[in-house]
């Protein structure tokens, strides 16, 4: 079953390659969308795709790269849209 979710990642996210790591990640579990740092110090992804997928992205989510720590992990389930066509890092 499809599925998109809105994802906000809290925590020691931003420097820390994080974005590099989602993506590198999402890309794997064959999931499209982008991911961005918001001003606040958090990290949003949009992502869709097989929503077993997704789920196993929201696991490694909490794990992140070496260098971060994960505080806390928003996910608000939207309806499917199969909009993009790659997982990309926003700037």
């Amino acid at each position: 079953m499809f599925a998109r979710a809105k994802i906000i990642v809290q925590g020691k996210v931003q420097g820390v390659f994080y974005r590099v790591f989602t993506q590198k990640n999402a890309l794997k579990l064959g999931l499209k969308g982008w991911t961005r740092n918001l001003p606040n110090g958090d990290v949003e992804i949009i992502c869709e795709g097989d929503k077993e997928s997704i789920e196993e992205l929201i696991k490694k989510l909490w794990e992140g790269p070496p260098l971060s720590k994960v505080d806390n992990v928003e996910i608000c389930w939207e309806e499917y849209k199969s909009e993009f066509k790659d997982f990309t890092i926003k700037y």
